[in-house]
């Protein structure tokens, strides 16, 4: 009988990767290293003189607290298996005091330091998947920079846990206290395990029957209009840009969700396919998203790990809809695609037999993502992400936006085998100027938006 509740798997039980831990192993393992897709970089931003000496009991504590930030994988029978390690007697943190570098050339040598870090391929088998490095740049201004393989941690982790137990056990200790945290009660390890077992069966079929409606009656390539010439081979080669949407135009848009009772993320999701169907003229358009569907179980709110599966949205815009009914028709696909979003879209793509004939048979190329607010700590640290590039990309483009009080900021993450700089940043203008628009008049017809689109980006107008 499957458990409803997720409890610890039984004593000497081999822990399985979770499903969506799986797909991230598959892919890596056909990467060899070749590009750095899951290399993720985390940093947390702290005003004052930071102890490195509380801060690496701190990360010793976190890792013993959470196993998975002691795993890597081996394989038994050809399958992948979690391998936890001993908590270790001291957490390895490394410190880079640039304070005695000069200051017109200091925050060159953090970009190197950071980059050489961030680019360093993990070992999956041998671990560890997790490395944290110290930077003092001033005596006030120090930063925490976490790199860490993409399977042992998502946004929840990232913005809301991690901040919280950090600041906590980083008061407690330098106070000469004990950890004010209570143990856990699971381990990702056991909700993999779990999830092994529940999704199965008839579970299974339901969710594969809904996709195999949705994505099965001829799914629609891209077209994009590529600065450079499109190749058979699909490499994940990836750059970043950061950019800011005022706090203006942010409240317009907080302002229209209220407004039209949706969601700030169902306005983003529709303004970016709005923006792809006028670069395109296609009005059947995927655009993905990580969908945080391990997190739906109350047991595992606080755990740190990998609960994402990225889904693939479908969005209508067939009969020149306007932005009021594009927001309708993206909140029902949203709404059925989080419903049943529990199967991995790599599982999908061959039991669904999609893009057969294709050496790229990815169903979603570009995705969306709005990151989890950060809760208030203590310490007064706060954190951002995707500050450094690994070299590595997913997808061909990915919009990760942070909503903050002084307006949304962002990470435009791109494949630079496709665009230019300069076309991703034509992207980004031209899409805070059509959400712009769309806040002003709810009623324009998707045609009608954005009439003159770059031409010196080398896009259709």
């Amino acid at each position: 009988m499957i458990p409803t509740k997720i409890t610890p798997r039984p004593t000497g039980t081999i822990a399985p990767l979770s499903l969506a831990q799986e797909q991230l192993w598959i892919r890596e393992q056909a990467l060899a290293g070749k590009t750095l897709p899951y290399n993720e970089s985390v940093t947390i931003h702290a005003t004052g003189w930071v102890d490195a000496v509380v801060v690496e009991r701190s990360f010793t504590e976190i890792v013993r607290r959470h196993e998975i930030w002691r795993t890597s994988y081996d394989t038994v029978n050809g399958q992948p298996i979690q391998i936890v390690h001993p908590v270790p007697v001291s957490f390895p943190l490394r410190i880079a005091d640039l304070r005695r570098v000069p200051e017109t050339t200091r925050s060159v040598e953090l970009l190197r330091l950071i980059s050489e870090d961030v680019r360093q391929v993990f070992d999956l088998k041998r671990g560890p998947l997790l490395r944290v490095m110290l930077a003092r740049i001033t005596d006030i201004d120090q930063r925490l920079f976490i790199f860490a393989h993409l399977s042992i941690l998502d946004g929840v982790s990232v913005y809301q846990i991690l901040p919280v137990e950090l600041a906590a056990l980083y008061k407690a200790f330098s106070a000469g206290k004990a950890s004010p945290l209570p143990d856990l009660p699971i381990q990702y390890a056991d909700y993999a395990y779990w999830q092994r077992q529940w999704l199965k069966d008839e579970r299974l079929a339901t969710q594969v029957a809904y996709w195999r409606e949705q994505l099965t009656d001829d799914l629609p390539v891209l077209r994009w209009p590529a600065d450079r010439p499109t190749s058979t081979v699909r490499t994940c080669r990836g750059a970043i840009q950061p950019f800011a949407v005022s706090q203006t135009l942010t409240q317009a848009i907080k302002d229209l969700s209220r407004s039209e009772r949706v969601t700030l993320f169902t306005i983003l999701l529709a303004s970016f396919g709005a923006l792809l169907c006028r670069y395109t003229r296609q009005v059947d358009i995927v655009i993905g998203t990580p969908s945080p569907a391990g997190r739906k179980r109350p047991e595992v709110q606080a755990l740190l790990g990998y609960f994402l599966n990225p889904v693939a949205l479908r969005l209508d815009f067939d009969g020149n809809p306007v932005f009021r009914e594009l927001l309708l028709r993206t909140q029902r696909a949203l709404m059925g695609a989080i419903t049943h979003d529990d199967v991995p879209i790599e599982f999908l793509t061959k039991e669904l037999q999609l893009n057969p004939h294709s050496s790229d048979s990815s169903i979603v190329k570009v995705a969306i993502s709005l990151q989890p607010q950060t809760p208030t700590v203590e310490t007064g640290w706060h954190v951002t992400s995707m500050d450094t590039e690994s070299g590595g990309s997913v997808w061909d483009l990915y919009l990760a936006f942070i909503d903050t009080a002084s307006g949304m900021v962002g990470r435009a993450q791109y494949n630079p085998d496709i665009f230019k700089a300069a076309t991703i940043a034509q992207m980004l203008e031209d899409l805070k100027n059509l959400m712009g628009s769309v806040a002003d008049e709810v009623e324009q017809h998707i045609s009608t938006l954005l009439p003159q689109l770059s031409r010196e980006a080398g896009l259709a107008s």
